[in-house]
């Protein structure tokens, strides 16, 4: 990748990481009323695992002639193993997050090598999904008990990895087969962060109207479904 499809690359990047970085500060702005937004929060999450990461990881497997239900067992083994870990190891979730950025990035960074239109209609698809991506960054760090400079230091982290990954791209070479594996393991981390960490604390905290739970966790999960429904 050289020339004007790098430099096309690398603003598509850095798009995106603008889209993060504006909805960690949506997250940072509202820390106070933060509880009413963790349904929001819980379906987006489950919307990213549900509509981009594990269609995205049975797609990558299949393509590169494997049996797509490893990529499920790779998203069990991540779901039990943040489990095992999760008291110990706060930032890791949020770590996920970054992951799957820097992911997104190489994705853009590979896209640009086949061509200049594919590359484009990768980097609108993370465009699309990362200011929920900054949102959910900095509502697990918070719901987790970081402070502020945490949640900006993992925000940060979590905006760059996109440019970090489009760089990246140009010398690294990952294998089809082992992409489907990572994004399957990094869906497992998420959806036990969505289901069985912040989903619970919002159920408490809207406990005396769960009618407006179901709506905000619907919404939550209805943007990425979105994002991926238009985008494709």
């Amino acid at each position: 990748m050289a020339g004007p499809a790098a430099m096309n690359a690398v603003v598509l990047s850095l798009c995106a990481c603008a889209a993060t970085i504006a909805g960690g500060f949506f997250a940072l702005r509202f820390s106070a009323r933060l509880p009413l937004a963790l349904g929001f929060t819980a379906g987006a999450l489950l919307g990213v695992v549900s509509f981009e990461l594990i269609p995205e990881a049975f797609a990558m497997s299949l393509r590169s002639g494997t049996d797509g239900r490893a990529a499920m067992v790779a998203l069990v083994a991540g779901f039990l193993l943040f489990l095992a870990l999760h008291e110990r190891v706060r930032a890791l979730a949020a770590g996920a997050m970054v992951a799957h950025s820097l992911l997104d990035g190489v994705g853009i960074g590979l896209a640009f090598q086949v061509s200049p239109a594919m590359g484009a209609a990768v980097a609108l698809a993370v465009i699309a999904h990362d200011f929920c991506d900054g949102l959910n960054t900095t509502a697990i760090m918070i719901v987790q008990g970081s402070s502020g400079a945490g949640a900006l230091a993992m925000l940060a982290l979590d905006a760059f990895a996109p440019v970090a990954g489009v760089a990246s791209a140009a010398w690294l070479e990952v294998p089809p087969h082992a992409l489907g594996y990572v994004l399957g393991f990094f869906a497992g981390f998420l959806l036990y962060v969505g289901i069985a960490d912040i989903l619970p604390r919002a159920r408490r905290v809207a406990a005396a109207c769960p009618g407006r739970l179901i709506a905000l966790s619907g919404l939550g999960a209805s943007l990425p479904y979105l994002a991926v429904r238009f985008a494709g």
